[in-house]
């Protein structure tokens, strides 16, 4: 990446082999990052989106309230949503610029017309959700507003320089007076080609919405904002991916319409996945996203990190382990210190963590050391997409830095608290035993056998098929092969086992369960 102010280069070097990993299954959405063979992200998210806000739909007013500038808008969700001319997608205060133009609710605006609008806030309790006309369309560096005359800056960007110069070239990208924009804290770092090429995205995201809207009936959910695999396509704008890997056929197919509005992807990048085998164990994620719950993370060189997670914050602290080095202490000491740096910014960005993290470097006596093992934690932070705070080292060696809460924390997914622990302790979340499950059974037909015998907790085998989170599997891929369960009171629920058969006719007992 460029400093747009000082033309050098910042943060990850060019030439890093990049993959994404994307897959849905088990009512998951799961994306995982790769670079040079290290997993640096790993999410997950229920599907369908449960959240309607930043979703676009087309409605129809049911009634217009004068006295209060507003009416209620009909957009197919439970209760009808309120429209107020006063509601902003977009906070513009926490951005510098100025509004010079905003058109208010037409006046003519009556019972039966048709509009579209952009949800700002969700239904809560007996209130319908808070929508707006003024759409908001947000890419990684820019945000494109139609139709509302707002030319603003992050307040982030704090060097003037830059900011004049950012200001400039989106003014310049503006084809009309009503278009307008938002520069975020990651637009220093692009080139104009790359901001260029992200606002023509945005743009032709907007004249798609537009085409299908015309057509549509009342209800419809023109634009669903910011899924997984859409954060994921919007956030390799200006990035040099190698590949994109896709384990799921409609999500493959969805993909490829969406990089037509993306320049700086090629249909090639965009590779389906055919193997037989779970993609993500297949290319080996899968147990390194399992690595992400264990409290102990092992250092190339010997030491070890121990990650707790707080209610206030989470704490790592660096172990020497078997590393004792070849120099004198103080060096031994600076050398593991420093790979300790770059892992913790591994780890924290991996894991998601947010929030205060305080670390606990081992003791260094030289403040060069304490100075220099600071910076490297920062420039390896700074690869972090979000945004990081990094105080001074304190002379006991401990140094405390902030991370942005973007979304969950990736421990959320993969455990649970044990019931019986008093919250103390943790146990593999469900939907984690779930997919690692189905990832056996994939192994087990894979290998030629034509039934999966699988016995496993009672409850997670309930789970399984009043959820149906094998339904899709079920009428697809398995469609021909056979998976019975056979469930027990006894196993804990993390505990399960799965073998293959090949004869027609088996021997099962009577408590066992034909998968659908």
């Amino acid at each position: 990446m460029h400093d747009l102010a000082t033309g050098k280069k910042t943060g990850m070097r060019k030439d890093k082999k990049k993959e994404w990993f994307l897959d849905r299954f088990c009512g998951q959405q799961f994306a995982a990052l790769v670079e040079d063979g290290v997993l640096m992200e790993f999410s997950s998210e229920n599907e369908p989106r449960t959240s309607c806000v930043g979703n676009i739909y087309k409605g129809r007013v049911t009634n217009v309230i004068a006295g209060m500038n507003a009416a209620f808008i009909d957009c197919g969700l439970s209760r009808n949503c309120y429209l107020s001319m006063e509601e902003t997608y977009t906070d513009y205060k926490k951005y510098d610029g100025v509004m010079e133009r905003v058109e208010e609710l037409p006046l003519s605006l009556k019972e039966g017309d048709e509009v579209i609008v952009q949800v700002t806030k969700p239904p809560r309790g007996t209130k319908g959700a808070k929508v707006t006309t003024r759409l908001s369309f947000v890419g990684k560096r820019i945000i494109y507003l139609p139709n509302t005359d707002f030319l603003g800056i992050s307040r982030k960007i704090t060097n003037e320089e830059t900011r004049q110069k950012l200001l400039k070239r989106v003014e310049k990208m503006r084809e009309s007076a009503h278009d307008g924009f938002i520069v975020r804290t990651q637009a220093p770092f692009a080139k104009l080609k790359q901001l260029k090429s992200e606002t023509e995205y945005l743009k032709k995201l907007y004249q798609n919405m537009q085409k299908t809207a015309k057509n549509a009936q009342i209800g419809t959910l023109l634009y669903e904002d910011e899924d997984l695999p859409t954060r994921v396509i919007r956030d390799c704008f200006g990035e040099e991916i190698t590949a994109i890997h896709v384990g799921d056929k409609d999500l493959y197919e969805r993909l490829l319409q969406l990089i037509k509005f993306n320049s700086d992807l090629s249909q090639k990048q965009i590779v389906f996945y055919t193997g037989e085998r779970s993609m993500m164990k297949e290319y080996g994620i899968t147990p390194l996203a399992y690595d992400m719950a264990l409290p102990i993370v092992p250092l190339k060189n010997g030491g070890s990190l121990v990650i707790e997670h707080t209610e206030a914050m989470t704490v790592v602290d660096v172990n020497t382990g078997k590393y004792v080095g070849k120099d004198r202490l103080e060096e031994t000491v600076f050398a593991m210190n420093m790979a300790a740096a770059k892992e913790i910014a591994r780890q924290v960005r991996l894991r998601n963590i947010g929030g205060i993290v305080v670390v606990d470097f081992i003791d260094m006596l030289e403040e060069p050391h304490r100075i220099a093992v600071t910076e490297e934690l920062k420039k390896y932070l700074s690869e972090d997409k979000a945004k990081c705070n990094v105080l001074p080292m304190s002379e006991l060696c401990l140094t405390q830095f902030t991370r942005k809460r973007v979304g969950n924390e990736s421990f959320s997914y993969l455990v649970q608290p044990c019931e019986e622990c008093v919250g103390k302790g943790y146990l593999p979340a469900d939907i984690f035993v779930v997919t690692r499950l189905r990832a056996d059974i994939l192994d087990c037909f894979a290998d030629g056998y034509d039934a999966a015998i699988v016995e496993l907790n009672e409850r997670i085998m309930q789970k399984i098929l009043s959820e149906g989170l094998f339904s899709r599997e079920a009428k697809g891929r398995w469609k021909d092969k056979r998976v019975y369960f056979i469930p027990h009171r006894t196993y804990k629920s993390e505990q399960y086992s799965v073998r293959g058969e090949k004869a027609h006719v088996l021997q099962l007992p009577n408590n066992a369960q034909l998968l659908y």
